[in-house]
Formats: C-alpha cells, structure tokens, sequence
C-alpha cells in the first residue's frame, strides 16, 4: 500500500495535483458532541444561550473559520477557495450533532475541510458549555460523505 503523502525517498510530502482535472467536489463530516443533562437543561428554541453568547451560533461561525484555514492547520493539506461551507447543529437526546458540508471546484478533495469545520465547532461548544459542566463528550467525528475525484464515498 503507498501513501500519497510520501514521497519515493520516504519523506512527507505534498501531492502534486497539477495533472488532476477541476470537478465538483463535496464533502459532509460530522461531529457528535454529548452534552449531558445539566448543559441540555439550558436548551431555549434551537440554541443554549451562556454569558459567552448563543453556543451552537458561536460554534457554526468557528466552524466555517476553521474549515477555509484548514491548510493552515492540517501540514499537508492543498490551499483551497471553498465555495461554499454550511455547518448546521441540531440535537438528538442529550447530543449536539454538528454537521459541515463544504463544496468547491478544484483539483483536490474537501474532506480535511469539513472534518475541521466539524471538529472545531464541536470544541467550541465544548469551550462554551465547559463552566456549567466539564462532563462533556465529543464522542466521534467522521466523514459522512463525499463526492469529487477518483471515488465517491457515503457511509451507510
């Protein structure tokens, strides 16, 4: 198995995608943060509201910041315009279920971007809930899908 990452001497390295054609690509990743009773209690409309400010609102901004600078953060990853990313937040029991979906045109796939995008959110609740409970979980993040490049990828 070769990783693309590597180069032929062993050394990391970027993949050169200048030979690849410009498609269509997406990509959903989701984060599942588990809140515990204590934070859900403080759940008003769609949003828990803190002296910080409305968390899942905060967290959808953090998010989008994180998943347009995921180069800055992930060493290998390609520079990428992102032309679109749209987190959204909802809940399911006493779990914030953070989802990221990015598209672009490009060369190169946007995966890191959402899985970033969803990560980062799922720390700033984390960060934003942590004073009235620090029993908080972000039990996995994961790709849910994406479109674009060699292979098409959906979890069943």
């Amino acid at each position: 198995m070769s990783l693309s990452h590597i180069n032929a001497d062993g050394n990391p390295a970027m993949v050169d995608v200048g030979a690849k054609a410009v498609t269509r690509r997406t990509a959903r990743a989701r984060s599942v943060v588990e809140l515990g009773n204590a934070i859900m209690q403080h759940l008003a409309g769609s949003d828990i509201q803190t002296k910080k400010g409305p968390v899942f609102q905060t967290a959808i901004i953090a998010g989008t910041m994180a998943a347009k600078r995921t180069d800055e953060l992930i060493p290998l990853c390609h520079s990428l315009g992102l032309d679109n990313c749209q987190l959204t937040i909802s809940t399911e029991g006493s779990a914030a279920i953070v989802e990221c979906l990015v598209s672009t045109e490009g060369k190169t796939g946007v995966e890191m971007e959402a899985l970033v995008g969803a990560s980062v959110a799922a720390l700033t609740i984390y960060d934003m809930c942590k004073a009235m409970s620090h029993d908080i979980t972000i039990r996995e993040t994961f790709l849910v899908e994406k479109t674009g490049g060699k292979r098409d990828f959906k979890r069943d």
